[in-house]
């Protein structure tokens, strides 16, 4: 069979010039045998949707700490957004959707329970810090198939690594992934805010509205449709300077109204303090960590710090609260 190399021919004749042809990756750390049937992009998006870290992202917060309701977002289903916008825009500039999938679906694999306050907790007690991009990468290099790694493309790493603000993909489709990734959260936690009657369509500013469009699906559709258009036939991702302009001071606004809202962030020094004790606790107890993070420290010479870091992170926010209830309350109480 040769549908691999077919798909390579078709995206050599098809793609733009500025794409990332699948037969031109820089490659894995590990070589190894081709796929007949999928290109390296599509066989690392693969990897990364059968991952245990990816389906953990279920029970991961975005921002809403134990939400009342349903149709809040999680972690996951902000990833899931995040992979459909990239996609679209990657599609429409005829970039590589596989790889453009694959960095996104992979960016926040790394991601700690309990959404950000989460991280702020580890980034606090683990030396070295803790950044969910950096982990990200740790995950799929180190932590997945029990310290085996997944073994992907050097250009899906770089755009899992790079995809916040302070960084710049060396691929246009990171950087796809990376402006997608802040529409994603601007258009869907704002939606979740309203939902949570934590403000009203009529809060933003008049001046935004007018430019961006007065709801939250216009504006998702303004910055998807600029983005294309001024991106299109570049060896560059762009926005205008007025819509770039725009989507700053929106994000500024969520900043100021909800993700310091003392109302969403009531709960997330609770949140931060139980990650923390988590971590002092398997810090000071490291016989009760897993097995395969045991074998980081003895075999692979990785911290116990950040072996601790690393299973802490890992944590699902309903297994977080289950291991802690397990560790510090009596069992008597677990039934009341």
């Amino acid at each position: 069979m040769r549908i691999r190399e077919e798909i390579e021919q078709w995206e050599d004749k098809y793609l733009s010039p500025y794409a990332s042809k699948s037969m031109n990756s820089k490659g894995r750390d590990v070589a190894e045998e081709e796929c007949d049937i999928r290109p390296v992009y599509q066989r690392d998006r693969d990897r990364i949707l059968h991952s245990n870290s990816f389906r953990r992202l279920k029970d991961k917060t975005q921002v809403f700490l134990a939400p009342e309701g349903d149709h809040y977002r999680t972690r996951l289903t902000h990833t899931l957004e995040v992979s459909q916008n990239a996609r679209t825009i990657a599609k429409a500039l005829r970039l590589n959707e596989d790889l453009t999938e694959a960095i996104a679906l992979g960016h926040d694999i790394g991601h700690t329970p309990f959404g950000h306050a989460g991280e702020r907790a580890l980034a606090r007690v683990c030396p070295g810090g803790f950044e969910h991009n950096v982990q990200s990468v740790r995950v799929v290099e180190v932590l997945e198939k029990r310290g085996a790694g997944l073994n992907l493309t050097w250009e899906v790493r770089d755009g899992i690594r790079n995809h916040k603000t302070k960084g710049m993909p060396s691929t246009l489709e990171g950087r796809i992934v990376r402006y997608s990734d802040k529409i994603a959260y601007i258009h869907h936690d704002m939606d979740d805010a309203i939902r949570g009657r934590i403000l009203c369509e009529e809060d933003i500013p008049k001046e935004l509205r007018n430019t961006l469009g007065d709801t939250t699906t216009k504006r998702f559709d303004c910055f998807t449709h600029d983005i294309i258009r001024n991106s299109a036939d570049k060896n560059d991702i762009c926005m205008s300077d007025e819509i770039s302009q725009a989507m700053s001071e929106l994000r500024q606004f969520m900043f100021d109204n909800v993700y310091t809202n003392p109302k969403v962030k009531s709960e997330e020094v609770k949140a931060e303090r139980l990650v923390e004790f988590l971590y002092e606790h398997f810090l000071h107890n490291h016989e009760k960590l897993p097995e395969e993070y045991m074998v980081l420290v003895n075999e692979r010479g990785t911290s116990l710090e950040r072996a601790v870091c690393d299973y802490v992170s890992s944590m699902s926010d309903r297994y977080a609260v289950a291991v802690f209830n397990d560790m510090f309350l009596p069992s008597s109480w677990k039934e009341m």
